[in-house]
């Protein structure tokens, strides 16, 4: 995390000077500035969530649904309503039909995804009008490609550290 008034300095804000311009800068703010920016997303999806109730009551009941009905229920024993059995298969069917319902014939589908584009929204306007010359980028700019290119260097570097142990077994 960066401090946050080197994310607001006003003296650091000027216009681009052409579209290919304002990306080369979202993309070095978006590397230095990382854990702000999701921060600053995440602060936007709960502040929509709590000033919609019934979206956030939905889904904490969602969450408890999955928690109580797939995650935390012992292995051995078979789910069992009203006298009926059902499998692990059906659980887990009715808990993503459920999800779907959810998330895309109710409200918070769009509560979500309208949230998570004003705060992407937010990131990139400030990405591209905060000039990053002042900057002091530390590390090299890393080819992000991949399933797990989220996580940068940590993946490359724990499994460079794990090659040689795996390798010591074989």
């Amino acid at each position: 995390r960066r401090p946050w008034a080197e994310l607001v300095d006003r003296s650091a804000f000027s216009k681009p000077e052409s579209f290919s311009d304002a990306l080369v800068r979202v993309r070095k703010n978006y590397s230095y500035f990382r854990v702000n920016y999701l921060s600053v997303i995440g602060l936007i999806l709960a502040f929509s969530l709590l000033s919609h109730p019934f979206s956030l009551l939905l889904l904490l009941g969602l969450l408890c649904s999955w928690i109580f009905l797939y995650l935390f229920r012992p292995a051995d024993q078979p789910l069992i309503l009203f006298g009926r059995t059902f499998s692990d298969r059906e659980t887990l069917g009715f808990l993503i039909i459920f999800s779907v319902f959810v998330v895309f014939l109710t409200t918070v589908g769009s509560l979500l995804i309208s949230a998570l584009m004003v705060g992407v929204g937010l990131v990139c306007a400030h990405g591209a009008f905060r000039a990053p010359e002042d900057l002091f980028l530390d590390e090299q700019e890393q080819v992000s490609t991949g399933f797990l290119s989220f996580l940068g260097g940590a993946a490359t570097n724990a499994a460079v550290a794990a090659a040689p142990a795996v390798a010591a077994r074989v």
